[in-house]
Order: C-alpha cells, then sequence, then structure tokens
C-alpha cells in the first residue's frame, strides 16, 4: 500500500500532521521550537514555489536518465529517495529564481562549520542536510557539501527539553537526499551499533509513542535487518532492502519491490493530461490547498521571531503588522501566498536570513551538543561503571552463596559425622559397659564365694593389677583383678646381651621405641594442624544456648602411661567424651595388650565428676590438660595448641584445682602456670607448721610442677633418703644414716662429683650447652625399671624392650645395688618414685616372671631388701618413717631448691653441680616452630629419652620447715607439761538413765556449728552433749570459762523434762541385741541413723526434735549393722548397710538435703550391692578415700568390695579367727579385724595378713589412729588399751574403769578418748600418740 494518497497534493495529510506535530509539540516558544519553525517555512516555501513552476512547465524530458540512474544506485545497495527525481530537477535549474546567493550561503554556512560526522543519526538532520543540498547547486557533494549537513546534524543531534524525533513522523520529502551525499553518509555512519530499529535516542529521553509506526514504504528511510536510519535509509548487510520511490507531484517510474516489502503497483508518469480540464491557478488551490495554512499557522504564532529573522534588502521587517501578516491571518487564497513567497525579496529574505539564522542556532547547537556528548560520555561512563559493580556485586554474592552453601554443608557434615561419631561410641561405651557388668556377673557367681564357686575344683590362677584409683595424698595402692594377666613366660631374656652399660641398652631399645612413639605423635600433631576451622565455627556456638548437641570438639591426644592416641575430643553442656580415632595407623600399631591397660579411649565423663582441672605440659609443650575425677582417677589430653587449651577450660566447669590446696576453684586457676600456683596455694606454710606431711608436701609440689602418673617421663620424682643398706638395724637417729639433701645424687659422692665438673668445664660443643649429667633423675625407663614386678608396667617394659625382660645384671633386683649404682655409674643420677614410700608390691614378684640370673648365677625374682626390712612392708614403713623424720625435715628444702627451686637452672645450678641435658629444661625448644617433621621426630624423639626436669616452682630459696619443738610450742598449750594433763582420766559423765551407752560419736571439728558428743544408750536414749574442747586452753569467751570440763551434759536428758525429744521409741526387731554397729551420726550431728527395724529398713531421725524424718528400704532381711565413710565437703558420704539376707548396700549420704539420695520423699536406690557372704553381715567398715568396704559375717571370712560392688579379696585368718565382730580399717591401708575370742588380725587392703594376736579381754570397742599406726580397745574389763599396730605391741593401758567399755570415740585433733560404759556414763582420757613417735621419746 502506498501512503501517497493523492498524486497532486504538494504535500499527503499525514506528513502536514506530522510537520504539524514536530513544529508545535513543544508550549514554550523555545529556541528549537523556533528553529524548527524557521526550517518548515524554509521548506514548504520551497517545496511552494518548485510546485509552482511545475504546474507552469510540466513537461521535461530530463527526468528519466535521473530516474535509471536511481533505480540503479538502488539496485546496487545504496540509498535512494522517492524524491530524488524532483530534487534532481530542481538541482538543475538554474533559472529558478534561487540564484547564486544560495551557493555563496551554503559556502559561508559550510566554511563556519567544522565538525565531522560524529553524531547518532537523526531524522531531523536527515531532513535538514536535504535542504541544505537543495540549497547549492554548484557546490560539490563531496567537498563542502557534507559540512553544512554536519553542522546541522551536530545542532539537532543534541536534542533539549527531551525531544524524540520519531523518522515515522517525518513526510517522506524531509527524508529525501541526494544520492551521492547519501551514499557517502551511509558510509559514514557504518561503525553505528546495528542492533538498533527506531532511531538512536539519549539516555534518560522517552520514546514516542510512533515508534512501532511502520515507516511508509514512500520515504527512504525503509528499515530492514534491523539497522538503524543512517543518514537517510541503510540497506541491511544481510538483503538488499528497496525504497520505493513516488512523486506526489510528478510522474516517476517505479522501482520492483524487493520479496519481503509489500509492492506498491507502478504509477505512470503525471503529465498534463491528468487533469486537463484544471486551470492553473485551480491546480496550485488542489495541490496547496492543505500546505498553505500550516504556513499561515507558522507565521501567526512565530511571528515576533519570523518578523526579526525575515528582513527584506534593505533590512525592512517583511512580516509586518498589516500587509503581510493580515494577509497570512485573513487570506484563504493559496495563489496570494504563493505570490507573496516567490517575490524576490522573500526569495533572498528566506535564503539569506534562514541560513544566517541557522548558522546562530548551529553554534549553539555545537556548544550544546558538545556538552551533552560530554554530559553522555560521563554519563555512559557512570552508567558502565555501576553496571560493572554491581555485576562485581553479584559475582561477590553468588561466590559468597556459594561459599556459604559450601560453609553450611560443610558445618552439616561435620555435626553428622560428630552426631555419628557419638553415637558409634556411645554404641562402643554400652559394649563395653555391658561387657563388663557380663563379667562381673561370672564373677561373682564363680567367685569361691558365689553360687557356682564350690563347683570350680581347680581354679584358675588369679592375676592382679595396680589399679588407677588414687586416695587423697594420690598414692595408688588398690590392686584389682587382672583378666589379661600372665607369667610372660615368653619375655624371658634367654641369653644376657652384650655387656653394655644400663644406660646404653636403655638407650638404644628407647630410641627404636621412641622412634616409633615419635612417628605416632608427629602424624598427629601435623594431623591436628588442619582442625583449626572447625574450632573456629564451633567457638561462636554460644554454650548456654545449644543449637546442636556439641559445644565445643577439637582433635586432641590421650597421653596414658604407654600410650599416646589420637582422636577427637567433645563437650557438651554436661558431659565431656574423648573417642579414639582407631583408622589412624599409629594407633592400629599399637600392641591390644597396652591398649587393655588403657582407660578413656572411649571416655564419657559427667561434669558432675569432674573434681580439678591443671594445666600440664606434653614434650615440654604447655599444651596439655589433667582432669582428675570423682572417681579418684585423673586423664590427660593434649591438644594442637595452647589457645585449644584454652577453650576447652572455658567450656568446663569450673572447678580450678579442686579444694586441697586453699586456691579459689575458678577457671583461671586451672590456666595458672606452676610458679602461680605454687604463689597462691597454702600448702608450704602448712607445711612449715607441720600441718602436713613431708610426703604430702612432695606429692603437691610434683602435682603442681605437672608431674604425672599418666606420663612415664613426667612421673613423680621423690628423693633417696636414707644411706645404709647393709646393716642388721637401722637406728633413725644417727645422721649418718641420712642422705645430705642439699646435694643431688650426682654430687654425693666426691671422687664422681669432681668428674662430673670436669666434663662441664671441659665440654666444647656450639650446638649442646654445657651439662653435668648425660642422662636424668627420672626418665620413663627408669620409672618402668622400679615398678617392673606389677602391672601393667610389666607390660608396658616389654612393649618398650622389645617384648624381652631386660637382663638381669641391669634388672633392679637390690635396693642396696640400685643405691650402690647411683653413687659410683657415671650414667646412673636416679632419683626415687613416690611408690617406694607407699607401695610394698612393688617389692614383690606376685606373678612369678622368670627375671632371668645374673652373671654370680643369682636368681632375680624379689627385690633384695636391706638387712633392716624383714618384709616389704617393713621397707616401706621405715623408709616413710625415715622421710618424715626431723633429719629430713629440717633439709628437705635444699633438695627442693634442687629439683624444683632456684637451683634447677641458671648459674645457681652450675653452683650446685645440677645441670643436665639441655633438652629436658622446660623452653629448650619450641616444637611448633619446627616445620620439617623428621627434625620435629628427632627432637621429640629426644626428649622422651632424656628425661624432663620439673616446671620451676621458685626462683628464691625455699623457706625451711619450723622444727618440731617450735611447733609444739606455738600450737599445743603448756597443758601438756600441766599437771592436770599427767592424769589420764579428764572426767566421768553420768546420765541418769543407767541404760549401757552403746554408741558414742564425737565430732569436734572446729568448723562445725555444734561440735558435740553424741550418745545412744540400749534403750535407744540420746543426749547431744556440748564439746568445749580441752580445758585449760584460752576460752574465748566468759560462757566457756565456766565450764572447765569438755563436755556439758545435754539439758534436755539432765533435767529429764524434754527427753522425749531425744527417744527413739520406733520398735526394733526382738532378735537384734542392740550393739555400736546399729548406729550411724552424721558428721555435722544433725542426724542419726539407726537399724534393727522388723520391716528391714533403717531409718534417719533429727538429732534436734528426735523425728523420723526418712526411712529407707532396700534388704530382704532385718538390717544388722550400719557404717559410714569419712566426710567430705558438705557432709556427703557413704553410708553402708548389712543385713541378714547376706548382702551389703552402698547408700549415698546427700549432705545438702541431709538425706539418703536426692530428697527424703523418694524412693532411692543404693549405689552398690555386695555379695559374697553365706550368713547374717555382722560388721562392716566403708573406707571413702581407698575405694573399699570391708565386712564380716556371722560365720567365715571378711570380705574386701571395691565401692562399685566387685569381690576384690577374702581375708583368710589363722585358724580359729572364725567370727568377725569388729572391723576397722585406716586410710592408711591397714585393716584391722577382731574376732571372737579375743583373736586380732591385721590385713593389708590388698589383702595381705600382717599380723595376728591374742587377747584376754572380750574386746567391745576398737580405734584406728588416723595415721593408721595405733590402736584402741576397750572391753568387758574396762580398760583402754593403746597398741602398735605394725608390730601389734601395747604401748600402754589407761586405769581401769569400774564397769565394761561398749563403745569409744575420739575427738578430732585425737586428743580425748570417749568410752561409752556399761553403766549408763562416758569417761574421757586424755591421749597425746606422740609420746609414743620413736622421735619424741629420743628427744623429751
Amino acid at each position: 500500500m502506498s501512503p501517497v494518497r493523492d498524486l497532486d497534493r504538494l504535500l499527503q495529510d499525514m506528513d502536514i500532521n506530522r510537520l504539524r506535530a514536530v513544529v508545535f509539540r513543544d508550549i514554550e516558544d523555545s529556541k528549537q521550537a523556533q528553529f524548527l519553525a524557521l526550517a518548515v517555512v524554509y521548506f514548504i516555501s520551497v517545496l511552494m514555489v518548485s510546485k509552482y513552476r511545475d504546474i507552469l512547465e510540466p513537461h521535461n524530458d530530463k527526468k528519466h536518465p535521473q530516474r535509471s540512474q536511481s533505480a540503479r544506485s538502488t539496485d546496487s545497495g545504496a540509498v535512494s529517495g522517492g524524491l530524488e527525481v524532483e530534487n534532481g530537477v530542481s538541482l538543475r535549474r538554474y533559472d529558478s529564481g534561487i540564484g547564486d546567493d544560495h551557493t555563496s550561503t551554503a559556502a559561508s554556512e559550510a566554511d563556519l562549520s567544522s565538525s565531522g560526522m560524529t553524531h547518532g543519526p537523526d531524522a531531523i538532520s536527515e531532513a535538514l542536510s536535504t535542504l541544505s543540498s537543495e540549497v547549492r547547486p554548484a557546490v560539490p557533494a563531496d567537498s563542502k557539501g557534507k559540512n553544512v549537513k554536519d553542522i546541522l546534524r551536530s545542532l539537532v543531534s543534541a536534542p533539549a527539553d527531551d525531544i524524540t524525533v520519531d523518522p515515522s513522523l517525518l513526510p517522506p520529502t524531509f527524508l529525501g537526499s541526494v544520492g551521492d551525499a547519501s551514499r557517502e553518509s551511509s558510509l559514514q555512519f557504518r561503525s553505528f551499533d546495528r542492533s538498533v530499529i527506531v532511531a538512536p535516542k539519549k539516555p534518560g529521553m522517552t520514546p514516542s509513542p510512533g515508534t512501532s509506526t511502520p515507516i511508509p514504504a514512500a520515504t527512504a528511510a525503509s528499515v530492514s535487518g534491523g539497522t538503524p536510519i543512517d543518514s537517510v535509509a541503510v540497506v541491511s548487510s544481510g538483503d538488499a532492502s528497496q525504497s520505493t520511490s513516488a512523486d506526489p507531484a510528478a510522474a516517476g517510474g517505479q522501482v520492483p519491490a524487493s520479496a519481503s516489502l509489500p509492492s506498491v503497483p507502478p504509477l505512470s508518469p503525471v503529465t498534463q493530461n491528468t487533469a486537463p480540464n484544471m486551470s492553473i491557478s485551480e491546480r496550485l488551490e488542489h495541490a496547496l490547498e492543505k500546505a498553505a495554512p500550516l504556513l499561515r499557522e507558522i507565521f501567526v504564532d512565530f511571528a515576533p521571531f519570523l518578523s526579526r529573522t525575515l528582513l527584506g534588502s534593505h533590512g525592512q521587517e517583511l512580516l509586518i503588522e498589516g500587509t503581510s501578516l493580515v494577509c497570512m491571518k485573513s487570506s484563504s487564497s493559496v495563489v496570494e501566498l504563493v505570490m507573496l513567497l516567490c517575490s524576490q525579496e522573500w526569495q533572498n529574505s528566506i535564503q539569506k536570513n534562514a541560513g544566517l539564522a541557522f548558522i546562530e542556532l548551529v553554534n549553539e547547537g555545537r556548544l550544546l551538543s558538545h556538552t551533552m556528548k560530554d554530559h553522555l560520555v560521563r554519563v555512559a561512563n557512570e552508567a558502565e561503571f555501576i553496571l560493572s559493580r554491581q555485576r562485581a556485586e553479584d559475582i561477590h554474592k553468588h561466590a559468597e552463596f556459594e561459599s556459604n552453601c559450601a560453609q553450611y554443608a560443610a558445618e552439616k557434615r561435620d555435626e553428622e559425622k560428630m552426631c555419628d561419631h557419638l553415637i558409634r561410641a556411645a554404641k562402643y561405651r554400652d559394649h563395653v559397659t555391658a561387657t563388663q557388668l557380663v563379667q562381673k556377673i561370672v564373677n561373682i557367681l564363680t567367685d569361691k564365694h558365689g553360687a557356682w564357686g564350690s563347683s570350680a575344683v581347680s581354679r584358675p590362677r588369679e592375676f592382679w593389677r595396680l589399679d588407677y584409683w588414687e586416695d587423697d595424698l594420690r598414692r595408688r595402692r588398690r590392686f584389682i583383678r587382672n583378666p589379661s594377666g600372665s607369667t610372660h613366660s615368653e619375655a624371658t631374656l634367654k641369653a644376657a646381651a652384650e655387656h653394655a652399660s644400663e644406660e646404653d641398652i636403655l638407650k638404644g631399645k628407647q630410641s627404636l621405641r621412641s622412634q616409633a612413639l615419635g612417628n605416632q605423635n608427629s602424624e598427629s600433631e601435623t594431623l591436628l594442624d588442619g582442625d583449626d576451622d572447625t574450632l573456629s565455627s564451633l567457638e561462636e556456638k554460644d554454650l548456654e544456648n545449644l543449637t546442636g548437641p556439641v559445644n565445643f570438639s577439637t582433635s586432641a591426644q590421650l597421653v596414658a602411661p604407654a600410650v599416646v592416641a589420637k582422636g577427637t575430643l567433645s563437650i557438651t553442656a554436661s558431659e565431656l567424651y574423648f573417642e579414639v580415632d582407631e583408622d589412624d595407623p599409629a594407633f592400629k600399631t599399637i600392641d591390644p595388650k597396652i591398649l587393655s591397660y588403657t582407660e578413656g579411649l572411649h571416655g564419657k565423663w559427667m561434669f558432675t565428676e569432674i573434681r580439678a582441672i591443671f594445666s600440664r605440659r606434653y614434650l615440654l609443650q604447655n599444651t596439655a590438660l589433667e582432669i582428675f575425677m570423682a572417681n579418684r582417677t585423673a586423664v590427660m589430653l593434649n591438644f594442637p595448641d595452647a589457645s585449644t587449651v584454652k577453650k576447652v577450660v572455658h567450656s568446663l566447669p569450673r572447678v580450678g584445682v579442686g579444694t586441697n590446696f586453699g586456691l579459689p576453684q575458678t577457671r583461671r586457676i586451672s590456666l595458672a602456670t606452676p610458679k602461680q600456683l605454687f604463689k597462691a596455694a597454702n600448702m608450704t606454710q602448712r607445711w612449715q607448721r607441720r600441718e602436713i606431711s613431708n610426703f604430702e608436701y612432695l606429692m603437691f609440689l610434683n602435682t603442681i610442677s605437672g608431674r604425672t602418673f599418666n606420663d612415664l617421663n613426667q612421673y613423680p620424682v621423690f628423693p633417696w633418703v636414707i644411706t645404709n643398706y647393709d646393716s642388721e638395724e637401722l637406728d633413725l637417729t644417727l645422721p649418718s644414716n641420712f642422705r645430705d639433701l642439699s646435694k643431688p645424687i650426682g654430687a654425693l659422692n666426691p671422687k664422681r662429683a669432681a668428674f662430673f665438673s670436669d666434663r662441664y668445664e671441659s665440654w666444647e660443643d656450639d650446638q649442646v650447652p654445657k651439662f653435668h649429667y648425660g642422662t636424668h633423675y627420672s626418665t620413663s625407663s627408669f620409672t618402668l625399671m622400679w615398678l617392673l614386678r606389677i602391672e601393667p608396667f610389666t607390660t608396658f617394659f616389654l612393649n618398650f624392650q622389645g617384648g624381652k625382660f631386660d637382663h638381669a645384671d641391669r634388672t633392679f633386683s637390690s635396693v642396696s645395688r640400685a643405691w650402690r649404682n647411683c653413687q659410683r655409674d657415671t650414667s646412673d643420677v636416679k632419683e626415687l618414685i613416690p611408690e617406694f614410700y607407699y607401695l610394698p608390691e612393688m617389692f614383690v614378684n606376685a606373678n612369678s616372671y622368670n627375671l632371668g640370673v645374673m652373671e654370680d648365677s643369682t636368681v632375680v625374682s624379689d627385690v633384695e631388701l636391706p638387712p633392716w626390712a624383714k618384709s616389704p612392708e617393713e621397707f616401706v614403713r621405715i623408709n616413710r618413717l625415715a622421710l618424715e623424720s626431723e633429719f629430713v625435715s629440717c633439709q628437705l628444702h635444699q633438695w627442693i631448691d634442687l629439683i624444683f627451686g632456684y637451683k634447677q637452672q641458671g648459674p645457681e645450678a652450675t653452683r650446685a653441680l645440677n645441670v643436665f641435658y639441655y633438652l629436658t629444661y622446660e623452653g629448650a625448644v619450641n616444637l611448633s616452630s619446627i616445620n620439617d617433621p623428621m627434625l620435629r621426630e628427632a627432637v621429640e624423639s629426644q626428649i622422651r629419652s632424656f628425661g624432663q626436669t620439673p616446671c620451676q616452682l621458685l626462683i628464691e630459696p625455699h623457706p625451711p620447715r619450723s622444727s618440731a619443738m617450735q611447733v609444739y610450742l606455738l600450737l599445743q598449750t603448756p597443758l601438756m607439761f600441766t599437771e592436770q594433763m599427767q592424769q589420764d582420766v579428764i572426767m566421768v559423765l553420768k546420765f541418769p538413765s543407767n541404760s549401757p551407752v552403746t554408741h558414742v560419736a564425737a565430732n569436734t571439728q572446729p568448723g562445725l556449728t555444734t561440735p558435740a558428743i553424741i550418745t545412744v544408750t540400749a534403750n535407744r536414749l540420746f543426749a547431744v552433749n556440748k564439746w568445749h574442747g580441752l580445758t585449760g586452753h584460752q576460752s574465748s569467751t566468759v560462757q566457756d570459762q565456766q565450764y572447765q570440763l569438755p563436755v556439758e551434759i545435754d539439758p534436755l536428758i539432765a533435767s529429764s523434762v524434754g527427753s522425749h525429744r531425744r527417744q527413739i521409741s520406733d520398735l526394733l526387731d526382738q532378735s537384734i541385741q542392740i550393739s555400736s554397729q546399729c548406729f550411724v551420726i552424721t558428721a555435722d550431728n544433725r542426724f542419726i541413723l539407726l537399724c534393727g527395724f522388723w520391716d528391714k529398713s533403717f531409718r534417719v531421725y533429727s538429732t534436734d526434735s528426735g523425728k523420723l524424718t526418712q526411712i529407707v528400704f532396700g534388704h530382704r532381711d532385718v538390717v544388722t549393722c550400719l557404717a559410714r565413710s569419712e566426710s567430705y565437703i558438705g557432709g556427703d558420704c557413704y553410708v553402708l548397710s548389712g543385713s541378714r539376707d547376706a548382702t551389703l548396700l552402698l547408700w549415698y549420704w546427700n549432705g545438702k538435703n541431709n538425706s539418703i539420695g536426692e530428697s527424703p520423699g523418694k524412693f532411692t536406690t543404693p549405689r552398690a550391692i555386695l555379695t559374697g557372704h553365706d550368713c547374717e553381715v555382722t560388721c562392716a567398715s566403708v573406707c571413702a578415700e581407698l575405694g573399699l568396704v570391708i565386712s564380716g559375717c556371722k560365720e567365715g571370712p571378711c570380705l574386701i568390695h571395691s565401692m562399685n560392688g566387685d569381690l576384690l579379696r577374702t581375708l583368710e585368718g589363722p585358724d580359729g579367727c572364725l567370727r568377725p565382730r569388729l572391723i576397722q580399717s585406716s586410710t592408711e591401708g591397714n585393716c584391722m579385724i577382731y574376732y571372737d575370742k579375743g583373736q586380732f588380725c591385721l590385713f593389708s587392703v590388698n589383702g595381705k595378713l600382717l599380723g595376728h594376736m591374742e587377747v584376754e579381754d572380750g574386746i567391745k570397742a576398737m580405734l584406728l589412729s588416723r595415721d593408721g599406726q595405733y590402736l584402741l580397745t576397750g572391753g568387758d574389763g574396762g580398760v583402754v588399751s593403746v597398741w602398735q599396730v605394725h608390730d601389734l605391741k601395747q604401748l600402754f593401758t589407761y586405769p581401769g574403769c569400774d564397769a565394761g567399755i561398749r563403745s569409744m570415740a575420739m575427738s578430732h585433733d585425737q586428743r580425748c578418748i570417749i568410752t561409752g560404759m556399761a553403766s549408763g556414763s562416758i569417761v574421757l582420757f586424755y591421749n597425746d600418740f606422740n609420746r609414743w613417735h620413736h622421735e619424741y621419746q629420743t628427744r623429751y
């Protein structure tokens, strides 16, 4: 379809509308509007004149060649316009009245112009380029012609006021152009982006709604293939799009339409024959009737501007009010308008003034366009920058998102792994527990006291091992059954190894083993480094509000005596788990025998069980912790670095280092250095005041300086004390029998000291600093050598030695030989271990190991003891006695200076001949800084084999201990020496009731709110008698002064008014014989526990009101005896009940709630059920510190159970010792049992019978002193006797009383013995155990 509706019209309606829209689209009379108005006036007036000419002279033969050329140019892919022919005519016409002025104007315009075609094509600029080419017939199109076009283009390509011109709004004539010029311009614009279909717009402009309307085919602006409009129209590179030519006024041929466009029917050339009937004026009217009103409108609306611009040849206004303007406004005649415009004056004015106005506007436009260009570039750059930033942000966010996803996935994976790990671990632990329970049941059944016991005729041999249970002084004395024990028959060393020194062999063997261990460790340590991420991710989790089960998790190593196992430590809100990594290659190489002795490989510990946490060193690095548990074992863990240690401590409960050292229970204390602990603790002052023993003080120093039973390289160190191992008798009052503790072991022998001194002086090695001793006083091999005869150390030793015992001559076989070697051998400067002072079993080859034969054909078995010790027990006792002696007390601080103090390092150490190999000292090497694994392993292996010096605790001399005499004078009142004290009986207190006093309890600790002596009579009347302490002590209050006697009778009993508050009236079973064993008084004097009730219970009564507070059921028959353990902080203790059902139940007394179990109302269950007796249990004793229960029944042996119910030992007395009646155990590991008919037996906690005696008296009460050295007995004869326990020798007998003794107690300070008499009174005796101490006797 052709857009040309009427061929005779100058402009089609659509074109007129478009032109009108272009001119009048701005409301303001702006520069742009003025320029467009002028352009349209110029354009239409030129066309009018041209049309007028065509009407006057219709025949012109020059059109056809032009047409064919134009067709050719279209075919060749260039651009051609539909009005080219007509324009071509006007170009070739020199008599048109458009004179030579045009040329000069155009030329001047071109000269003024300077910019090339640099701006985007725009429909208006195309139109103007057409005008300019019309205005200059004589100017060559390629030289100056393009410059005016550029000026115009540059003017309009930066339209102001957001004008968008759409090519579809412009008439085809507006877009017509000369073929050559347009071809050139189309070449110029090839570089433009070809992806934009609509006319290019500047940023921020809104496209006009006409953008998508189809461009008339008649125009030269046919757009195809997505190319922009270049100068007029660009033929796309793909297919030559064809522009149809049509001429509204003149005849024109039709170019063949391309297949892609709708074809337009060819029009025959228009001649005057078309309208032969029309006159010229009619034809003018017809052709111009639509264009003229537009021209008039513009003249009227833009009159002020146009009248200023269009001046005549003499400068007069052509468009003046009255003449032209009236004509414009009123006249509707087209002819008039044409005539006016055809006049020479108007033509000249339009050519000239329009040109000048153009130039002015062009210049202004150029400035605008430059600023606009800069603005555009800037905006484009900014846009590019913003976009790139957004892109970068997007990329960053995407990456962040991905990493978050990955991290979350990893965390979840870890969490799942951890959960899986914990579940597996729990399963494993349950499996172990189940196995242990099954084993326990089997043991109970097959034990010789069990149900199937008698059937097992040939019982397999029993093996024993040292339990890891520690007492309050950290002594490990308890032996338990060892299911994996053997005689290690395969380990006998057949031939003596080559006769190298002990040191070298140990070293060689050690280096092999330590390399193996080294591998294991360095591997684990390098693997530990990667775990920091898990730490940091867990660290953020707040410990209070948990999201998952595990608060904190880290890789760790379990450090046990012969194993360092890598695994994972996990901490929840209330538990601590360690799970060994069983897939670790190093773990797989560990001997399973050793693993059977290693506890905690799959450990789970409740927070409530944790008692103390110490910082520890491992391989001289401060990266370990030792955690002490309520079950009196300790677990040691090594971590990747010190910061992890801190995190672990902060995840565990606040327990500090326990309650023993007078330190606050804070995490800061757990992380404190040994020096800080030593300074802050009160133990040194207590030791000086003799409140604690030398042994306890040395144990304290070892513990805080990092010595531990869990790392054989850091085993506690104790001094050699005695020098005489040869004489028959050892006189502990002779100074010559004691070692000089001011010198290290290596400096005791002057000859050897000189050798060490020379070595130090002559040492020349740049790498290794000078030293006196190449070996240490404590290494793992020495520890294993001392403890060779007891498991698990035997197995550790064999593992260390490659599965064989050492050569007999190098084995620890004699104490005196070991001492001699320490004096003579230049490679032997060993000190002792604590076991020398408490563990007689270490000297006995109880498992019958074949340890070989020495050169002098002596068979090595038990350790040869000095002649003065008739038994291992005696050796240990005398050794301990020597350690606590005055000679040692007054110089022990000097030995402490050497091992823990200021003589340990530095110039003082040199002076004291006390310098060891440099790798034994703290801070000698920083393992974490060694990156080479081989080197690190070598250093670790060296540290392992050379031993480790304890942490230095003080850098000034250690204060000495106060002398005993001084302490006595300060602490004890002069009473000790007064007349009154010479009397043995202090007082007698008679109660109104004459019923025998069957039970006495003396809880007189200074800290109690009501220290009292509580008595209970056979008719269950009890009395709370206030304790005032021994008289003569300077009393603080006047009230106390009134009572010169230590005990004040219970006022309720004295007045017998309130005695109902002191009477327990509940009925007992008739068959029960009331004895001291039927009662237990709690440590705070507030409750009495009583057994023997017919309903098989035992009951708790308040001593204040006499009211029943709790009834405890559990036995199947009448409860016959009760006992309680020593009491701990808060009043908690164990209560033991024995019954006619032949079992014992162990209960927990909760001091806070004052009840058995959690609260009096709730049903309670016992902690353990102890079986093995055949008949009624008559007496029992429970010792919490040793974890043992010793019990006796009516007929048969006494049994020792552990507190978790395992039957450990049967105490078989000599013939005639059949019916145990009384049992007393001391924390020192002695157990005294009294049998019927005056038989006493003394047993060790490990079941060895140590002594037996017979007395005439029928004993009814006995007590052991706190240190287990003295025994007090009392019976029907009314006589209190004092015995020395170790040899059962009678030391003293108190004056006899007139009635039998039924019960006995001792005041807290052991100064007063209180006996309950059959006559219903109590008698107080004065006591001082010190007077039988060997040193006291020699001195005073």
